[in-house]
């Protein structure tokens, strides 16, 4: 049985068939810099148990947090990462860490993930090198990451099960190479998953932003449901709040 927990943001517990433990992109904290967190808080590290591999996507703060980070590690989890961004998790204590580019095959646990492209700017800060965006692909389940549109996410067509799809961020606007939940819908047009799950919404927005903004912890995922049964009706849309899983058989 394969589950997929939402944990918030572009945190996702993702349990594979072969019992690996696999947890993407985590930002567990009730404030990171100028965010606040409004969906319940996370499971410590205790509570999510042991895990094989932490996956991040890219290098901007709400995906690669280095406070998060430090309360995952142990000697028996990995962290894999873009190539160049070693340094980022230095001295946290990971058993290993692995730098990759996209089409590379690795284990993690007894789970095979693929490395797949992602379309998304990526700087640790203005003016650090630009480093790669990925996604990763494990098992039929599809982790965007962070990305923008691109053609090329057709030639995932037929390997995807389940969509992990970012359909927002955490503020009243979406800078670069983010996907709304048109884009989102149109993204899964391309890949055509039987079940597509939005991410990377509903959980932060900057503080004092909540009376007038608060619509966007909500309306994003109905937007995005409303748009896939347009472009994409064999896809079926799994919403889920933050904590809450879907299994597979």
């Amino acid at each position: 049985m394969r589950r997929i927990t939402w944990l918030g943001h572009a945190t996702v517990l993702i349990e594979t068939d072969s019992g690996a433990r696999l947890l993407t992109d985590p930002l567990l904290r009730g404030r990171v810099a100028h965010l606040r967190r409004h969906a319940p808080a996370p499971p410590d590290a205790a509570a999510l148990g042991a895990l094989d591999a932490v996956l991040v996507s890219h290098v901007h703060h709400d995906h690669l947090d280095r406070p998060s980070l430090r309360t995952l590690a142990a000697r028996e989890t990995e962290v894999v990462l873009p190539l160049g961004g070693r340094k980022l998790v230095g001295g946290l204590g990971f058993g290993a860490v692995r730098e990759v580019g996209s089409g590379v095959r690795l284990r993690a646990g007894a789970a095979e993930v693929e490395v797949v492209p992602a379309w998304h700017p990526t700087r640790r800060w203005p003016r650090s090198p630009q480093l790669d965006a990925l996604g990763y692909l494990v098992e039929g389940i599809w982790f965007a990451g962070d990305t923008d549109l691109d053609e090329r996410m057709g030639e995932l067509r037929g390997r995807v099960e389940v969509a992990l799809v970012p359909i927002w961020g955490w503020g009243p606007s979406l800078g670069p190479g983010h996907l709304d939940p048109s884009g989102a819908a149109r993204a899964v047009a391309l890949v055509r998953p039987r079940v597509a799950i939005p991410i990377h919404w509903g959980t932060y927005l900057p503080y004092g932003l909540a009376r007038r903004h608060g619509g966007l912890l909500t309306s994003p995922a109905g937007d995005f449901a409303t748009a896939v049964a347009r472009v994409a009706p064999g896809t079926r849309v799994e919403t889920l709040a933050p904590g809450a899983s879907f299994e597979l058989p």
